[in-house]
């Protein structure tokens, strides 16, 4: 079937669906060589076209919408997924969307609500939210070259992943939590999913308000090389609609000076939270500050509700594993992103 038989049909399934203007139509070839050319190209991009489920087929060797044999009743749910990039102040629906997928015991998918929170930090954030028919399905940002998704439970990662390949330009080459077709697990880098269960949990972190706000922005450029956060940043992000959520924690020296810090997210009461993040000045490293902070923070998240609280940190990070388990925090899951092949 070529565009111009395609179009047509198309373009009365959008009116038909209620949408206003026109679809963009893009289209693209693909063609395989050898003996064996048109089971390589099934191999290729059938698990490309999965999302459509009974919708496509191959037929006499090519690969045919059976709209075509005049069955278009699938047409209309693969439009009205939309993909809609928010503004900071916008990221509310997304948010609420991302608390009401999170579990009671750890994070789904590749982002809490929490990593948008802290992501909300920069001003010229964006995080994309897609919909089906208006509900929201998913939500996710570029963090640097990963694309972190997380999607509603039962939502069509083919659909959502066939979408999300115009934000996966070169050089974004990696996925967190929405598998992409052809692209590969990365083997080499994991990450790895801890989870704390409430019990009592004394320490010596205090709540962050106005006044320590600068003590907490010292501690988090000193415990992170190359770290720009500042009070301004820490504003953006408590001003931003996930400033609510957000439980800041600082641990000092006996003298008074900031030694460690903690942010926590609270996703609703009976959600898990997340710790994101958790530094510890290298002049104070090796005295259980950094313990304090994560203490004081899980404990804040209790308060407000949180049934568990959660941390995702690299498996090469010995360290931060040590410093969590130390906490009484337990391995529950390993991740691993999706990576473009060579």
């Amino acid at each position: 079937m070529g565009v111009q038989e395609f179009a047509p049909g198309l373009r009365k399934a959008w009116a038909d669906a209620g949408r206003q203007g026109e679809p963009r139509l893009v289209a693209s070839v693909m063609y395989a060589l050898g003996p064996n050319a048109r089971q390589s190209l099934t191999d290729a991009i059938a698990p490309y076209y999965a999302f459509a489920g009974e919708s496509v087929r191959w037929f006499d060797g090519r690969l045919n919408p059976l709209w075509r044999r005049g069955a278009p009743d699938s047409l209309p749910a693969m439009i009205s997924l939309a993909r809609h990039r928010l503004t900071p102040a916008e990221t509310g629906p997304a948010l609420r969307a991302l608390c009401a997928w999170t579990p009671a015991d750890s994070p789904g998918g590749g982002l809490h609500p929490g990593d948008v929170g802290w992501y909300l930090r920069f001003e010229d954030a964006a995080v994309h939210l897609w919909t089906h028919d208006g509900t929201p399905v998913a939500a996710g940002f570029l963090d640097g070259p990963v694309l972190r998704v997380t999607a509603a439970p039962g939502a069509d990662l083919g659909a959502i992943a066939a979408d999300a390949e115009e934000l996966l330009v070169p050089g974004n080459d990696w996925s967190d939590g929405l598998p992409v077709p052809g692209w590969e697990i990365e083997p080499d880098k994991p990450w790895l999913v801890l989870s704390w269960t409430p019990r009592p949990a004394p320490s010596r972190a205090e709540p962050v308000d106005e006044a320590g706000a600068a003590d907490w922005a010292t501690v988090q450029r000193s415990a992170f090389e190359g770290s720009t956060f500042s009070v301004e940043r820490w504003h953006t992000m408590k001003r931003s609609p996930a400033g609510g959520m957000a439980v800041g924690v600082l641990v000092r020296t006996p003298e008074g000076e900031p030694a460690a810090n903690a942010a926590g997210w609270f996703a609703g009461v009976g959600r898990c939270g997340l710790l994101e993040p958790v530094g510890t000045h290298p002049d104070h490293r090796g005295r259980g500050y950094g313990r304090d902070a994560v203490l004081g923070a899980c404990a804040a998240l209790v308060r407000r509700g949180a049934s568990a609280v959660a941390v995702v940190t690299p498996a090469a990070n010995e360290a931060a594993v040590a410093l969590y388990r130390s906490a009484g925090f337990t391995v529950v899951r390993e991740n691993r992103d999706w990576a473009r092949p060579a």
